[in-house]
């Protein structure tokens, strides 16, 4: 596939997708052939508007279209193991949105079926191919501020938001954590790795999702991030790691920063900021472009957002619900069927 254009098909038609779609048209290399949803009229209207040649009423037929080389999921979290998995089984590679699923026993399942198919899988975390984040990850692995003592990441939105709201909709996966809650915790992941501990509390909905959640992760080198999620209350979406000989602030927008701070003990503050070339903060532009070099290089999965990385995450948000008592539906555990079998 070197040098070729990438052919891309667009799985759901909502407001992510267009989002993804606008930037696809502008990405060199980038060509979008093939978009479905679940009715035709909608998959319709979807390629109309970005010059798409096909339309689907159905996930099948885009999953069995030869002339895709890669998916884009873009359909709400709890329909990403179905539709991700339908399109592995049918030999696409595929780019799911976060969070990837709604917990890891189905984020195993998509990783094993891209394994055995020898397809290409990888989580839309766009925050791991910002350049802004790259070069403070870089920064903090070269030991620009010591070693990592604590994260702190917020991410929160003032609502309020119906009980009829997909975020409040259980069946679909609702709540802060999964929605706004997967980036705080990969911001520190991405930094610490997986930690050691995870303790959490929450405010729930009478729904039975989170309102808001607090989460302290712990890792034994002594490391500390504290990080909070919210639908009741917005938040100023910051972000700063602390070291033993420093300070990185993102003062807005952690996940998209236009730039941060850097404050080294005994010098002035260095202030990084975004490339005007590099488009916009809301740009997807750049976790597409690895999704085309990674194909095109005949990878598997992407180094910038790797596969084990992503399970982990999972992990720790699995953690962090079972410690605040948020389930979804299926997701007895083997104690709850063995009381109901007790009687």
């Amino acid at each position: 596939m070197a040098g070729e254009s990438v052919r891309w098909g667009i799985l759901a038609t909502g407001g992510i997708a267009a989002a993804f779609a606008a930037d696809l048209v502008d990405l060199p290399g980038a060509e979008i052939v093939a978009v479905a949803s679940r009715r035709r009229e909608p998959a319709e209207a979807f390629a109309e508007r970005f010059g798409v040649e096909r339309a689907y009423g159905d996930w099948e037929s885009l999953a069995a279209d030869p002339d895709v080389d890669v998916v884009y999921v873009a359909t709400p979290h709890a329909a990403h193991r179905a539709a991700a998995g339908l399109c592995l089984e049918a030999g696409r590679n595929v780019l799911c949105e976060k969070p990837f699923t709604l917990n890891l026993r189905e984020a195993e399942e998509l990783v094993a079926l891209a394994r055995e198919h020898d397809r290409f899988l990888m989580e839309a975390m766009w925050m791991y191919c910002n350049p802004l984040v790259r070069r403070l990850k870089a920064l903090v692995e070269d030991g620009a501020i010591g070693e990592v003592r604590t994260v702190h990441a917020d991410f929160g939105l003032a609502g309020p938001f119906p009980a009829a709201h997909r975020l409040r909709d259980r069946a679909l996966g609702g709540g802060a954590l999964l929605d706004l809650g997967v980036y705080p915790v990969s911001f520190a992941q991405l930094l610490l790795g997986e930690p050691d501990g995870v303790a959490a509390s929450a405010v729930l909905s009478p729904e039975g999702v989170d309102l808001q959640t607090g989460a302290v992760l712990s890792w034994e080198s002594g490391a500390l991030a504290s990080l909070h999620c919210s639908i009741v209350g917005g938040t100023a979406v910051t972000a700063s790691v602390t070291g033993s000989r420093g300070r990185i602030d993102i003062p807005s927008g952690f996940f998209n920063p236009d730039r941060f701070v850097l404050h080294r003990d005994g010098r002035d503050p260095e202030e990084f900021a975004a490339d005007p070339a590099d488009g916009p903060r809301t740009s997807l532009r750049h976790e597409a472009a690895e999704v085309m070099r990674a194909l095109r290089a005949g990878e598997k999965e992407s180094p910038l957002v790797p596969l084990e990385g992503t399970l982990a995450v999972m992990r720790t948000l699995d953690a962090v619900r079972e410690r605040i008592g948020v389930r979804y539906p299926g997701e007895e555990t083997a104690g709850d069927e063995a009381a109901v079998l007790a009687g």
